[in-house]
């Protein structure tokens, strides 16, 4: 089996409003398909990513740096084409986006693996279980939003089958958002997972402030507390004093970057984003490392291949989704065979590979090459 043949195809939407955190806006939905085909007639096809402006950079290094690397290679040697195609990192000025080049054909090599061996990733990576608890990311900030409405969207989330919700926060005081974190609890009541978000948002007198405002809320982490500059360090600050458990990883691009997280001792989760990372490749090792630390994986949205990772796993946690449609139209609109959420849960998929199926008329009014 060889590789013939590697498209790429980059996806937008725009959406109805901004759905921001405390340092960031989005205005729209972005991805990059990858579709592979070999000699003998398999194809991969998966999709990787929510970047909002850099789709055609990742495929011209796609296309002009990786595919010459690979192109008539056996596509089951993922750890050997992973690191021919790492090597382009040396002299990139862009890393990150060279890793989430990576991420893209890494990620279509795993999904041929498991049709070529007709099982699913889940199963190549561990098979650990076959269903777990998926949770939306929302909470989000938004003009004229109320407290109210707050409280209500935590009873609709759980209406349309989610364990849990990831809230918002960094945006505003400690106790301004302490507050709209009191009001989630109320409305989701006492057993719905609520986790808080404030997307590196506070200083740590800030962070620490916060949370010891809610620690009496259950919450289940406090992500990426502090500003980027010494993320690390601040943070192992912030868990120091607190019992509510620290979340990061998803703003690292390398197993390098967690391990710099487990050496400060700053974190009790690691989220980290295949799709931004390398892959499943890079990721996995990632989850080794954090196995041996006693530290829990998580993963930042991308549930059509988070399900199957963090359910290979024992140490893996909960799914992440963005149960708005609004803000995500992907994965309910591009992916036609959808697994079901019932429950609180959601099902690892049992076909091969990710075993994802594509609307073509989503891709044909949405593709923008």
């Amino acid at each position: 089996m060889r590789i013939q043949e590697i498209e790429n195809i980059p996806i937008e939407v725009h959406l109805t409003k901004n759905f921001g955190g405390s340092t960031y806006n989005v205005l729209k939905r972005c991805t990059v398909i990858t579709r592979i085909k070999t000699d003998d007639g398999l194809v991969s096809e998966v999709y990787n990513g929510d970047n909002r402006d850099h789709s055609r950079a990742i495929i011209n290094i796609i296309q002009q740096d990786l595919a010459p690397l690979i192109m008539g290679e056996d596509p089951l040697q993922i750890e050997r084409l992973w690191e021919k195609m790492y090597s382009v990192t040396v002299g990139n000025r862009d890393r990150k986006l060279a890793m989430e080049a990576i991420a893209c054909i890494d990620t279509a090599l795993w999904d041929l693996l498991g049709k070529a061996c007709g099982v699913n990733v889940c199963t190549l990576l561990g098979g650990y279980r076959r269903s777990l608890p998926i949770i939306s990311i929302a909470g989000y900030y938004e003009e004229g939003k109320t407290l109210g409405d707050l409280a209500k969207e935590m009873d609709w989330l759980k209406s349309v089958g989610m364990a849990g919700c990831k809230v918002k926060v960094g945006g505003l005081s400690p106790e301004k958002d302490a507050e709209r974190v009191a009001v989630a609890r109320d409305g989701a009541g006492k057993d719905f997972i609520l986790a808080v978000d404030a997307n590196r948002g506070w200083n740590v007198s800030d962070a620490i402030r916060f949370s010891r405002l809610i620690e009496h809320l259950d919450i289940s982490w406090f992500e990426e507390p502090c500003h980027w500059h010494d993320d690390a360090f601040m943070m192992a600050r912030v868990r120091q004093v607190t019992r509510i458990p620290i979340n990061a990883g998803q703003s690292e691009f390398s197993s390098h970057g967690v391990r710099r997280l487990l050496a400060a001792g700053a974190v009790d989760y690691v989220n980290l984003d295949a799709s931004e990372c390398g892959g499943i490749t890079e990721w996995r090792r990632a989850a080794g490392m954090c196995a041996v630390h006693g530290v829990k994986m998580a993963h930042h949205e991308e549930p059509q291949i988070a399900t199957h990772m963090l359910a290979a796993i024992a140490h893996g946690t909960y799914v992440e989704c963005f149960a708005n449609i609004q803000r995500d139209p992907l994965w309910p609109q591009l992916v036609a065979n959808r697994p079901a959420i019932k429950d609180g849960l959601i099902g690892v998929p049992q076909g091969p590979g990710f075993d994802l199926i594509f609307d073509p008329a989503f891709i044909k009014k949405y593709r923008i090459d």
